[in-house]
């Protein structure tokens, strides 16, 4: 999978940076579409993956570290500030705040729902 990253503009738009990423879209399209330029929950991000094609596994995992993951996934993290969206795909963190990074960002707890790609 070929993802270009993506900074949030704002620090309420991972869920719009991330939906950008994997849908090779820019984050203006995504607010439209959500008519939304603040915090995304968990619907509206499945929404969008539904509606533009993308098939996730309905139920959220645990993971505790890299080597939980699929090999693409949407993740929840608790970070010391907020809940934040990212993006894990072929061993690589696309993290719409703190960059393109090969763990984790700092996080307590952390929840992914896989993101099933076309072979």
């Amino acid at each position: 999978m070929n993802i270009e990253y993506i900074h949030e503009p704002t620090d309420l738009q991972c869920g719009q940076a991330v939906l950008a990423m994997l849908l090779g879209k820019d984050v203006g399209y995504i607010c439209e579409y959500l008519g939304n330029e603040r915090e995304t929950d968990l619907r509206e991000m499945k929404r969008v993956l539904t509606e533009h094609g993308i098939k996730f596994s309905p139920e959220r995992k645990q993971a505790q570290n890299a080597s939980d993951l699929p090999r693409c996934a949407l993740l929840s993290l608790e970070t010391p500030r907020c809940w934040h969206w990212s993006l894990y795909a072929d061993g690589v963190f696309y993290d719409p705040e703190h960059g393109v990074m090969d763990d984790f960002p700092r996080s307590e707890r952390r929840f992914y729902w896989e993101i099933f790609l076309e072979k």
